[in-house]
């Protein structure tokens, strides 16, 4: 019984931590008007020279944020060959000081638009 008792305990702290860790689309959304807003536009929907935002998924938003971070223009570019083009000088430093937190939760809000 003790055994049973321990193993579900386990399973809910597993549980937990991954509902805890899971990314905050309202926290990206503030973090998105403060630092994205005035580019890509009040819903992400592009303007100018700045791309559409939305329609692109939590693990593709994150993915960019992460090669734009650490420089990485040619996974950009493998990504999509519009990403590593003439705005990476402008990306790359906005994106350096996002954490991986910043950036999942950034995720969230563009998937959720």
């Amino acid at each position: 019984m003790k055994k049973l008792t321990a193993i579900a305990f386990a399973s809910g702290l597993a549980v937990a931590s991954g509902q805890a860790m899971a990314a905050d689309a309202d926290a990206g959304k503030k973090l998105y008007e403060q630092s994205c807003a005035s580019c890509h536009g009040q819903k992400a929907q592009g303007q100018g020279m700045f791309p559409k935002l939305a329609g692109h998924s939590a693990d593709e938003t994150v993915q960019a944020l992460t090669h734009y971070k650490n420089g990485d223009q040619d996974a950009l570019k493998e990504m999509d060959a519009n990403l590593g083009g003439s705005n990476f000088a402008i990306m790359a430093p906005n994106a350096a000081g996002l954490s991986e937190g910043d950036m999942e939760n950034l995720g969230a809000y563009i998937e959720s638009l």
